[in-house]
């Protein structure tokens, strides 16, 4: 908690450095330096509200348009800022150290000056561009917000039991109820996963994005999906502690594993649902690593059951790993948001980040899906859109 609130503290920081030095940069251009200000202005109140919600146990709730503004200028718009001036400071030291050596020559003019000089014109542009980007990035995600799809998938399995061939499965994850979901995308995504009439509805996690207020409706939307329901947690869901997060959803009489196995019948022939747990028991509950994820499915794979075909279920797609070495056939993840933020589909914050991000992988006789998330933490994306995942299972 000390190391978050130490990054929140340093982008406040940014955010008053940049302040300063735009409100310099902009001294001959008043109506251009009031828009800064008030810019900034607005940016910071708004970063001060999450903040001190976050120290003394208090959400507010911002309008989401502002609460997408202040996600986006400080995460993505002051960074960039930040690397931008890092990268550009030995040239601009550079610069300042050629003018000190190279003589000085005036220029005496008779001509009237022009009230502003292109040079001057140049620094207003470039200090107005980060706020003017940040206010069109914010007006862009909104409609963003609101949309998803439905990708279809047929995967052929070696392993598959002839009695399965052709079952399908909706793949739901990271619904983050909260800011950037909002209850009438969620009703749409409920009715859109009863439409497609699965065999099994597989949730992996995320249901909330980060206070257990918002249980209730990540709840509500669980019980509105008609067919067998199973889900397990991801690492936003224990924001505010696992043991109260698990005892809402079992109370409401939700099927969650958390390291545990439940066999379903389908079709006649048992499937093994395997759902691994976040991070470590206990206080690594918010814990990751390649690690730690090994250590859960170590005991996970205690309680495989050999006579039911087995899927996992893991929130983070690292787990792919272990499950090839276990010789698991299918795995379906989520966590990645697709990267996020992609050139493409495999150029960007995907493949920067993780070995699987968006998809299907393969290796050997296992599969794996990894969904790019039907709901929304950050409001923006790129080549990486919202969607549920409609499987169909074939014997290979």
């Amino acid at each position: 908690m000390s190391a978050f609130l130490a990054i929140l503290g340093l982008l406040l920081v940014l955010d008053l450095i940049w302040w300063g030095l735009s409100h310099r940069w902009l001294r001959g251009a008043a109506h251009w330096r009031v828009f800064n200000g008030v810019f900034l202005a607005t940016q910071i109140l708004g970063f001060g509200f999450l903040i001190g919600g976050r120290i003394v146990g208090v959400h507010w709730n911002l309008p989401t348009p502002w609460m997408a503004s202040i996600y986006l200028w400080h995460l993505l718009v002051l960074p960039l800022l930040l690397v931008l001036g890092i990268v550009s400071l030995p040239v601009l030291l550079f610069v300042m150290w050629k003018r000190r050596k190279s003589p000085r020559v005036e220029l005496h003019l008779t001509e009237t000056p022009v009230t502003q000089t292109r040079r001057q014109f140049l620094i207003t542009a470039t200090t107005v561009a980060p706020p003017l980007v940040n206010i069109a990035l914010t007006g862009f995600s909104q409609g963003q917000l609101e949309q998803f799809r439905v990708r279809e998938m047929t995967l052929r399995l070696q392993d598959l039991p002839s009695e399965l061939d052709g079952i399908t499965i909706a793949h739901v994850t990271d619904l983050h109820v909260g800011p950037f979901t909002s209850e009438r995308v969620i009703r749409r995504v409920a009715d859109k996963v009863n439409s497609l009439k699965a065999d099994l509805v597989l949730f992996t996690g995320d249901l909330i994005n980060s206070k257990l207020s918002e249980l209730p409706v990540g709840i509500d939307f669980l019980r509105s999906l008609d067919g067998q329901v199973v889900s397990i947690e991801g690492n936003h869901d224990l924001f505010e502690g696992r043991a109260a997060f698990e005892k809402a959803i079992r109370a409401a009489g939700l099927r969650l594993l958390v390291n545990q196995a439940e066999v379903l019948p389908l079709r006649g022939i048992p499937v093994q649902i395997l759902g691994l747990r976040w991070g470590g028991p206990g206080e690594n509950a918010r814990a990751s690593g390649d690690e730690l994820i090994r250590a859960s499915m170590h005991d996970l794979l205690l309680q495989r059951d050999t006579s039911a075909f087995p899927i996992l279920l893991a929130h983070h797609p690292h787990a792919f790993d272990p499950a090839i070495q276990a010789g698991l056939p299918l795995t379906l993840a989520g966590h990645t948001h697709g990267g996020q933020l992609m050139l493409n589909p495999q150029v960007g914050a995907g493949p920067l980040m993780f070995r699987y991000w968006s998809g299907r992988y393969e290796s050997g006789r296992s599969q794996l899906v990894v969904g790019n998330g039907v709901g929304n933490w950050f409001p923006l994306r790129t080549a990486a859109p919202a969607e549920i995942i409609h499987l169909t299972l074939r014997r290979s």
